[in-house]
């Protein structure tokens, strides 16, 4: 398979923190997570209310839309001593209630997630873009018809600094966005395309279905290469953006994994916007050892995204491909300072989002006596609106986590665990101000593979955390990520959605232990 898109968007662009993870036994005392929560959350006792909501955004607005609760296996478990109390809800008008909660923190459980907060009411909302009677359909790829002229002459793909031309489709009314898979190679300055050939992955999930007396569209997007002169070894740098486009009427189409999904149209060419990006790449080399003491520093890459209908109700660009993209080698760390443009074919109603990340590489030894390792990424990353990142330097908003610690012991010594809920604990980064940390376990299962079992949300005034029962398997190899958000307009403790402009995060790893 031909690939045009090589970009390296390691970590997946989700407004929604919670749906992007895979939804007496010992608890801590409130004396092992940490201290309570920011000023202001309640802590009367009593009744929790768990509410959840998407709300759907278009050009006519945001709607809003309850979600129905009974099936999410939603639980709270409450701190006692070192075990825990398990408390069921009942369904009530406009979400979910606890009642018989006491005072103070608690885990609220969602299927393989735990929210540690205090607050009476906690809503699970969602965003996105689209209509909201949206009806999916039941896969995520499609082959496509592809019948397309007046493209900018084709360039190929030489490296992720020379990234040729490459093809992507949107829609603004059903939440469609993804690039173009070419199973041929194009031939160089070809100007038409006219090819059943390719595909597409739908980037936000399963391919919604099009219905034309909605007013369902699709944008074909075309990205070619633009010079962004040399690097400091002379080589080539070129970056990749939306030149030309074609929105095609409304259609009918619902994807089955074997008809067409028909791409066609006369594309144009669209307007372009210059900006200025200085980038302080060393800024961020500089904190390798924190994301873990084996990290080198990988590709940094720099991208613009859309936002549909603007940012006034927060970003749901993120269902969008970029209409910008800039990558540079591994372990670059330099002052980039280049002017580029960036090609948009949407509303100039709509808002662009800009997107720094840097991401590091970390081969974590095996503990199976094999001798083998298992490569995995850590990243630090900023998402504002692109008029802001761009006004001053980049350069990360907030650092990796200090001292993780398992139960006591530094969380990069590999080891066996004497407990499968452990106390985990931290230090709070030395650059910027946390807003939540986000937990996430992973169990390796073999060669390759080391899914994600669960996640732990607590906010950022807490700095330690007992796993509850469930996140680590008995006898088993894992290991953890944690992840510090700093986002001023987020409260974990109230929300799920982490889509309000600005935010950054920052991981740090343990290495892998062994559980008894």
């Amino acid at each position: 398979m031909k690939s045009n898109y090589l970009g390296l968007l390691v970590i997946p662009v989700c407004g929604t923190w919670l749906g992007c993870a895979e939804g007496g036994p010992r608890m801590p005392p409130a004396s092992e997570m940490g201290p309570p929560p920011a000023a202001g959350l309640s802590s009367d006792g009593g009744t929790v209310l768990v509410s959840s909501s998407t709300s759907f955004h278009t050009a006519a607005g945001v709607t809003v839309v309850p979600n129905e609760l009974s099936d999410w296996n939603l639980e709270i478990l409450v701190p006692n001593g070192s075990m825990f109390t398990h408390i069921t809800g009942t369904p009530v008008p406009g979400g979910w209630q606890f009642t018989g909660v006491p005072p103070g923190m608690y885990y609220l459980k969602t299927g393989r997630n735990c929210i540690v907060t205090d607050a009476r009411e906690v809503d699970l909302d969602a965003h996105r873009l689209g209509r909201a009677d949206t009806v999916p359909s039941n896969v995520s790829h499609s082959p496509l018809q592809l019948n397309l002229t007046n493209l900018a002459p084709w360039m190929p793909y030489l490296s992720s600094t020379e990234p040729g031309s490459s093809l992507q489709l949107a829609s603004g009314q059903v939440n469609l966005g993804g690039m173009v898979d070419l199973f041929e190679d194009v031939p160089t300055g070809q100007t038409e395309l006219v090819t059943n050939q390719a595909q597409m992955w739908n980037s936000i999930g399963r391919i919604p279905i099009f219905e034309a007396d909605k007013g369902d569209r699709l944008y074909v997007n075309q990205l070619s290469q633009l010079d962004a002169g040399t690097l400091p070894d002379g080589e080539a740098l070129a970056y990749s953006t939306v030149v030309r486009s074609v929105q095609m009427d409304a259609l009918d189409f619902t994807a089955d994994g074997m008809t067409p999904l028909p791409a066609t149209g006369r594309l144009e060419p669209v307007p372009q916007t210059a900006l200025t990006l200085d980038w302080r790449l060393s800024a961020y080399t500089g904190h390798a050892t924190a994301v873990h003491p084996l990290a080198t520093p990988d590709f940094p890459s720099f991208y613009v995204f859309p936002s549909a209908y603007g940012l006034d109700h927060g970003w749901v660009g993120d269902e969008l491909a970029e209409v910008l993209s800039l990558q540079l080698p591994p372990g670059a760390s330099f002052e980039l300072t280049r002017p580029l443009t960036y090609g948009n074919p949407y509303p100039s109603t709509w808002g662009m989002v800009g997107y720094a990340q840097y991401a590091f590489r970390i081969e974590m030894p095996i503990p199976d006596g094999s001798g083998s390792t298992y490569d995995t990424l850590g990243i630090m990353l900023t998402h504002e609106r692109l008029e802001d990142l761009v006004a001053a330097p980049v350069q990360p908003r907030v650092s990796p986590p200090r001292a993780l610690t398992i139960d006591g012991v530094d969380a990069t010594v590999s080891r066996e665990l004497s407990s499968v809920t452990p106390i985990v604990a931290w230090q709070p980064p030395t650059l910027g101000t946390p807003t939540a940390y986000r937990l996430d376990v992973y169990q390796y299962t073999g060669p390759y593979y080391a899914p994600r079992k669960g996640n732990v949300y607590v906010p950022g005034s807490v700095t330690q955390v007992r796993l509850p029962p469930g996140m680590l398997s008995p006898d088993s190899i894992h290991y953890l990520r944690l992840t510090v958000v700093d986002a001023p307009h987020y409260d974990v403790s109230r929300q799920s959605t982490l889509y309000l402009l600005p935010w950054a995060k920052a991981d740090t790893l343990s290495s892998f232990f062994t559980t008894p």
